[in-house]
């Protein structure tokens, strides 16, 4: 029997960058308050708050002492947290994700020039809180056709813009809906381009090229484990992808939710076992599940 990891799974750069950040600012200052979880992936929170991270919420802030260290992590915050943090006279490390900087200011500019603007996304997840917040909260937040047509006025110059982790082919069937209520329709990555209605794709190149390769890799194997956090917006994506494509795939957050009881016996027509996960999952925890599988099948004489 084969275990083997996703060559393309692990943090995707933009939360590379993050920790990395984190891991700077935690050298130079031994604690650093984190404003949310900085990442969806408890095991690796677990990992950084040995290190001195502190996990804090919004009104924690308030009870900082002057000149504590406050990173605000990949999915970014609204306008008024900055200004929160410079008046209590706080540290700021801005580790928002780039790409996540970019769509805020693209929201901003057609929001300034009078556009609706819309929001395919969650709208309890802290990206999208970030986002709509650039609009003073009048965005309109989506997750479906039926959302879109209870909530969009169609007689309006709209911007459709997308939470970067959701799903690009979620995103493509509101616009082609959108197509057919609004009028000269563009579906265009430009922003110079101002006509009634815009639809930027700023899904995460990142997170929408790992489709592919992680069907590929699900069918590949006979068996799947997809690590990551509960919490993981682009976790839930992709495990449905992997899930369509391998029906025996399993969602597990470490080595210790595998059920060894199903396992050993659905492994009797399986060579290969395949590691994968989310954007957040970090590779040292792939690595940890392998190595631990292997050493347990190895104990109930499966591998060799």
């Amino acid at each position: 029997m084969k275990i083997s990891i996703d060559k393309s799974s692990g943090f995707c750069w933009g939360v590379v960058r993050t920790v990395d950040i984190a891991e700077e600012q935690l050298q130079k200052h031994g604690k650093v308050y984190c404003l949310g979880d900085i990442i969806h992936n408890p095991i690796e929170i677990e990992r950084l708050a040995n290190l001195g991270l502190i996990t804090i919420t919004h009104s924690d802030l308030d009870n900082l002492p002057k000149g504590s260290v406050v990173l605000i992590r990949a999915h970014g915050e609204p306008p008024e947290v900055y200004k929160k943090i410079e008046h209590l006279k706080l540290v700021l490390v801005d580790a928002t994700c780039p790409v996540v900087t970019k769509v805020q200011e693209r929201i901003k500019k057609f929001y300034d020039n009078g556009y609706q603007i819309v929001i395919f996304g969650k709208k309890d997840h802290p990206e999208t809180i970030g986002l709509n917040g650039v609009t003073n909260y009048t965005s309109i937040v989506i997750k479906s056709i039926e959302e879109a047509e209870e909530k969009v006025n169609f007689d309006k110059n709209t911007v459709l813009f997308s939470q970067t982790t959701m799903d690009k082919d979620g995103f493509y069937k509101i616009v082609n809906y959108l197509k057919e209520k609004i009028k000269n329709l563009i579906v265009d990555s430009s922003e110079n381009v101002a006509k009634e209605f815009l639809a930027k794709d700023t899904i995460c190149g990142q997170v929408s090229g790992r489709d592919k390769k992680i069907i590929e890799f699900a069918q590949s194997n006979d068996l799947i484990f997809f690590v990551a956090g509960k919490k993981s917006s682009n976790g839930k994506v992709l495990f449905d992808l992997v899930k369509n494509a391998n029906n025996n795939s399993y969602f597990i957050e470490r080595f210790e939710d595998i059920n060894f009881d199903s396992l050993y016996k659905n492994l009797k027509n399986v060579e290969n076992i395949g590691i994968t996960g989310a954007t957040s999952t970090p590779m040292w925890l792939m690595e940890e599940v392998k190595n631990k599988l292997e050493q347990n099948l190895k104990n109930v004489g499966v591998v060799s």
